[in-house]
């Protein structure tokens, strides 16, 4: 994806980066390249395969959630920092929690969170089932663990404010297999958005799930 297309997926997503934000993602990029060489971030460093895997895939998540409403989010399983980085950089105003159980992986959100001259965004050492704090408006993950584990993993986290949104590939299996799992913790599926990525075609799924009110 070039950066002209990039930009003009992103406007049929209602968003229009700033001069300012479309650098800082620039930087991102380059950050993301120097440093994968010495800590092994991702298998994917094409510069067009970036911009469409990581940053516009990222950034679909607005499909099912306006997060100009939205005050806090976490991210876990981060790894580089996808879809959370690309959020907050999108969206400056949200206050961003980026988990990972990988300290070299934390180490260089840290130097990108510098480098970008970021506020309000937070880093967090962790497995996302040991965190206490049900303080988040959304709650995301891309590319983690089936929909199962997930939610076992979240179920502490997510109040009657929380709306979790995990970003999935083929997702309609793991939905049934799931489906015991969401009624145990009292949770279920209120939307589930499914298109396919430009340019590769590939299958996207994005679930909005919340807690089934008493």
């Amino acid at each position: 994806m070039s950066k002209e297309e990039f930009l003009k997926e992103l406007e049929k997503l209602n968003i229009i980066p700033t001069d300012k934000q479309l650098e800082q993602l620039e930087k991102y990029y380059e950050l993301l390249v120097y440093w994968n060489e010495r800590v092994n971030l991702t298998r994917i460093i094409d510069k067009e395969d970036v911009y469409l895997k990581h940053f516009y895939d990222s950034l679909t998540i607005v499909k099912v959630v306006d997060l100009k409403e939205e005050n806090t989010l976490l991210d876990f399983g981060t790894g580089a920092g996808f879809p959370g980085m690309v959020l907050k950089i999108m969206f400056p105003k949200l206050k961003v929690t980026l988990v990972d159980s990988l300290q070299k992986r934390i180490n260089f959100l840290d130097i990108v969170i510098k480098e970008l001259d970021l506020k309000d965004i937070t880093t967090i050492h962790e497995r996302v089932e040991n965190l206490k704090d049900s303080n988040y408006d959304v709650i995301t993950t891309r590319a983690v663990a089936n929909l199962e584990k997930l939610i076992i993993y979240t179920h502490n986290l997510i109040d009657n404010n929380t709306k979790f949104i995990p970003l999935k590939a083929n997702v309609d299996e793991e939905i049934i297999n799931a489906e015991q799992t969401l009624k145990k913790y009292n949770l279920f599926i209120e939307n589930k958005e499914t298109f396919y990525l430009p340019k590769e075609n590939s299958i996207r799924n994005i679930l909005v799930i919340k807690i089934r009110n008493q």
